[in-house]
């Protein structure tokens, strides 16, 4: 069973896959916001999905902001789309964590900006994935 974790951003959408049997978490492509949804129905298409998982946007202290609202839309189209679960997934700090982990491994500020969404996507996932086999 392949799960899709997305990382929803107003320039950029991360996409991850998990393997079949729904225990690790890989990114795998970063797209331009403007070409997300399109590619999203390729991959679902392609790896035969059966579930995706969208990072919901947060405030530290619980509450949601106006780039949750866009997020929930975003959702509402996909699932209007597509006949598989649609699931979301707090995603406080992830994108800052994977730009720390980036930083300390000295990758180039180009290099971040091309990964960081596909990596946060992959936290995403993962955390997703874990949770269920707990």
């Amino acid at each position: 069973m392949r799960t899709l974790g997305i990382d929803y951003g107003s320039v950029r959408v991360g996409l991850a896959l998990s393997d079949e049997i729904g225990m690790l978490a890989m990114p795998l492509e970063t797209v331009e916001n403007a070409r997300a949804f399109e590619r999203i129905l390729e991959v679902v298409a392609e790896k035969q999905v059966e579930s995706i998982v969208v990072g919901m946007p947060r405030n530290m202290d619980g509450s949601y902001g106006p780039k949750a609202e866009e997020v929930r839309k975003f959702a509402e189209r996909l699932k209007a789309t597509v006949a598989i679960e649609i699931h979301f997934w707090d995603e406080r700090l992830t994108t800052k964590s994977v730009e720390r982990m980036l930083i300390e491994a000295d990758v180039s500020r180009k290099r971040r900006k091309e990964v960081i969404d596909k990596l946060a996507a992959q936290q995403i996932l993962q955390g997703y994935l874990d949770a269920q086999a707990a």
